[in-house]
């Protein structure tokens, strides 16, 4: 079957790799109808990630619609013709952590991640044409039809990822809040934010073009490349900071500027993907600010995605519009180049078999 595999940094592309076959009770095999690119499969992209990918046979993906085409003996949640996904992090909903709703940190599967190299499990991703669920009924999600494929995807990651984000910043009526990286799950997270808050929404990025997606929704706006910026998006608040801050990037610059921007006393939730190892955090600044810093980029999304489909089925939120490309599946690479170039406007990537 085909399937996107590994070769190195800016090297990911269509190949083949054997058909996927249950070989345990608890797994279920779906055939993939639609996937996507997240923010952070361009870690893997651009080689951030190397070291832990293992070079023409890891598989990327982690974004999933599916139907069931069959299901392992101890499985009884789903049946064949099912329309799924799942949360991007493989968890068994037994184990002490998944119970505390800790998802990510399944003691059972040991932190797997499908499509995210050998130390997190080796799983299959979901850019392919079929794959196996493992634990399927600890982290797999029956999808009603009235859900499009696009806004569908964004299951398995973006939007309970936004939820979580504005769930810790916790967001009260008439708050300023500052929304650091437009992409998807930021948007995700604004959408969110702009129902709660009447106070001001800043979206900061560096791409007028993601800024513009932002401005259309009533966000206020500032390009980060801009002279000035900082001191002219503490002027929202009279200089004081914002009172909670979303970060959905996950480079240490975007920290900072998180840092920069916070009022004493206020709230960062910092959802993006960190992979540095090391940040200058100045303690006595946290400690004589009262600032409450919030990191889950390795986010527990499975115990959200029932509230994202609530979302949706609701007309709260519509993440389809989000969605800028197609492609097929024999053209992932260039889908991985044109994300991150973000050349063409590209905003999120829809891929099919």
């Amino acid at each position: 079957m085909k399937a996107a595999i590994y070769y190195g940094p800016e090297d990911i592309r269509c190949g083949e790799k054997a058909d996927p076959s249950i070989d345990e009770p608890h797994q279920i095999l779906v055939e993939v109808i639609a996937t996507s690119l997240c923010g952070s499969d361009l870690h893997l992209y651009r080689g951030a990630m190397d070291p832990i990918m293992e070079r023409g046979h890891s598989q990327t993906g982690h974004e999933l619609i599916g139907r069931v085409s069959e299901i392992g003996s101890g499985v009884g949640k789903f049946k064949v013709g099912d329309r799924v996904s799942m949360g991007y992090s493989c968890s068994c909903g037994e184990c002490y952590m998944c119970e505390v709703g800790q998802t990510a940190h399944c003691e059972t599967t040991q932190k797997a991640v499908y499509g995210f190299g050998v130390p997190f499990g080796d799983l299959n991703g979901t850019h392919t044409e079929a794959l196996i669920l493992p634990h399927a009924e600890g982290h797999v999600i029956k999808v009603p039809d009235a859900i499009d494929d696009a806004s569908a995807l964004t299951l398995s990651c973006n939007l309970p990822s936004a939820i979580i984000a504005n769930k810790l910043a916790d967001i009260q009526p008439g708050e300023n809040v500052a929304i650091i990286g437009c992409g998807p799950t930021g948007l995700l997270a604004m959408d969110i934010a702009l129902g709660k808050s009447a106070g001001q929404v800043l979206c900061i990025d560096q791409l007028d073009y993601r800024l513009a997606v932002a401005a259309k929704k009533g966000a206020s706006t500032l390009n980060s490349t801009k002279v000035g910026w900082k001191e002219e998006a503490l002027a929202l608040t009279n200089g004081r900071g914002f009172d909670k801050i979303i970060e959905v990037i996950g480079y240490p610059e975007t920290l900072q500027m998180c840092l920069d921007l916070i009022r004493p006393g206020g709230t960062i939730a910092a959802i993006g993907v960190f992979c540095d190892q090391e940040f200058n955090l100045v303690l006595a600044d946290v400690f004589l600010r009262d600032i409450s810093l919030h990191m889950n980029g390795f986010a527990n999304v499975q115990p959200y995605m029932w509230e994202g489909i609530r979302l949706m089925e609701r007309g709260v939120i519509n993440p389809a519009e989000y969605f800028s490309h197609d492609y097929s599946l024999d053209n992932i690479d260039q889908a991985f180049k044109t994300f991150y170039d973000k050349s063409d406007n590209a905003l999120k990537m829809m891929i099919r078999p």
